[in-house]
């Protein structure tokens, strides 16, 4: 299978506000105001019995909220992760790439709300699959947009 080409500034910028992403060799392959794509390798992410690591499931299907929100135009506003819930399907063996999107309705209503009262809650949807296009964990990620200070 071919690897996918990571997009160095969104990377690079993943890993800086969040060092440990550089630890988890994270990768960003897509991200716009409505879709995220990032991908872990297998390796160093593996466990005591080298399927991945639970945690690092988690963080390659957790960022791509953050990722997504730094398109919105909402003045001093940052993105806080609320609450997460994972399925873990399959144990992933191989590398992993984690999806997720957001309607442009959605996007725009977020940048509204958030604008007008100071916060805005959202939901995103993930999969996360091993090289094979096996699904082996599903995310419910519950985010708030919200203006500080």
């Amino acid at each position: 299978m071919t690897e996918p080409l990571a997009l160095p500034e969104p990377t690079s910028q993943a890993r800086s506000l969040i060092p440990i992403l550089g630890a988890m060799e994270l990768e960003v392959l897509e991200v716009t105001p409505h879709s995220a794509t990032a991908r872990i390798p297998a390796e160093p992410n593996v466990n005591h019995f080298g399927a991945m690591y639970a945690g690092c499931l988690f963080t390659v299907a957790e960022v791509l909220g953050g990722l997504m929100a730094g398109f919105m135009d909402v003045p001093g506003a940052l993105p806080l992760v609320k609450r997460v819930e994972i399925d873990f399907i399959r144990p992933a063996l191989t590398a992993v790439t984690a999806r997720t999107t957001l309607s442009e309705e959605e996007f725009d209503r977020v940048q509204t709300e958030a604008t007008a009262n100071g916060k805005s809650n959202y939901e995103l949807a993930c999969e996360v699959t091993d090289e094979a296009g096996t699904v082996v964990a599903r995310t419910r990620g519950y985010y708030q947009m919200r203006v500080m200070g």
